[in-house]
This record gives C-alpha cells, sequence and structure tokens, in this order.
C-alpha cells in the first residue's frame, strides 16, 4: 500500500462549486476508484488549492484503469470545467515527493 500526495488547483471562484459537487460522488465512481485498487482518497482545500492524500496499491495501475473507465471520463469532463489545469490520465506522475514525515510513535495511541 502505497500513500500518495497530489496538488491540484481549482480555477478562481469556484471553490463552492467544488465543494457542493463533491458533497455527494456517485456510486459508480467511488466502486471504480476501489476496484482499481484505492483504499481512501481524502481532499482538503485551502482556497482554491486542493491537497489529496490517496491510499492505493499501485497508483500507475490505478490511473491506467480509471483512464478510459465511463465513469471517470464523465467525472473528469464535470472536474475540467473546474480545475485551473485538467488531469486527462495520460501521464506517469507519481504524486508528490515526499520531504519529511514524523511516523506514529511506536506503542503510541492517537487522538
Amino acid at each position: 500500500m502505497r500513500r500518495i500526495a497530489l496538488h491540484t488547483r481549482l480555477k478562481p471562484g469556484r471553490e463552492r462549486e467544488y465543494d457542493d459537487v463533491h458533497a455527494t460522488i456517485p456510486p459508480e465512481l467511488a466502486a471504480a476508484i476501489r476496484a482499481a485498487g484505492v483504499h481512501g482518497w481524502w481532499i482538503w482545500r485551502d482556497g482554491p488549492d486542493l491537497f489529496h492524500l490517496v491510499e492505493v496499491e499501485d497508483y500507475q495501475r490505478m490511473r491506467h484503469e480509471l483512464r478510459d473507465h465511463p465513469v471517470n471520463v464523465a467525472w473528469q469532463a464535470r472536474m475540467a470545467e473546474l480545475l485551473d489545469v485538467v488531469d486527462d490520465y495520460s501521464g506517469t506522475d507519481s504524486g508528490l515527493p515526499l520531504v519529511w514525515a514524523l511516523p506514529p510513535a511506536s506503542g503510541g495511541t492517537t487522538a
């Protein structure tokens, strides 16, 4: 399992619309994402900047499997209306490089 961090940016003034669209993710999209090996996906937003954390078995395989999946193609078309830079799933990106981490202390509890 890998954790992949991503950064995307919204077009100016599209923050509210992006939040509204993500209030309900189509069940077919969630199923396709999970079938492609994703165990979890979180998105934080700071103004127009979006920060994603993806827990996935194989990030490149996930992107390859979703690239032409009809439900993802439709979703990405909708996201293209909101994002400053559109992702067509054709690249070989590996996410953001990890610079530093503070792993959980062994035997400790989390709050």
